[in-house]
């Protein structure tokens, strides 16, 4: 595989991942899950399969993992219970606007 092709695949590749990170579908199911008590790791695998225009030469085959960890924490949802027992042990809370 010549460079020019390794340095787009790994451009190709970024992107997806950047694709993924930015992605408030998936940040919004991700903290749904998290809300319900779980911790969650996503990986995700492509296969990307190339070949010169024209060619009749087999297909290069690529694989890449892509990790997506970045997602906002879920909002903490207190309730005037929580908030009384935060308070007996001395631990201030902030109200809600």
């Amino acid at each position: 595989m010549d460079q020019e092709l390794k340095k787009l695949m790994k451009e190709l590749g970024e992107a997806i991942n950047e694709s993924l990170a930015d992605s408030e579908q998936i940040a919004d199911v991700v903290s749904r899950i998290k809300e319900g008590g779980y911790d969650i790791f996503l990986v995700l695998e492509a296969t990307i399969g190339f070949s010169k225009s024209g060619s009749r030469e087999a297909a290069e085959v690529s694989t890449f993992d892509f990790k997506v960890e970045k997602s906002d924490p879920a909002p903490i949802k207190m309730t005037p219970l929580d908030k009384k027992f935060l308070r007996s042990l001395k631990i201030s809370v902030e109200e809600e606007e």
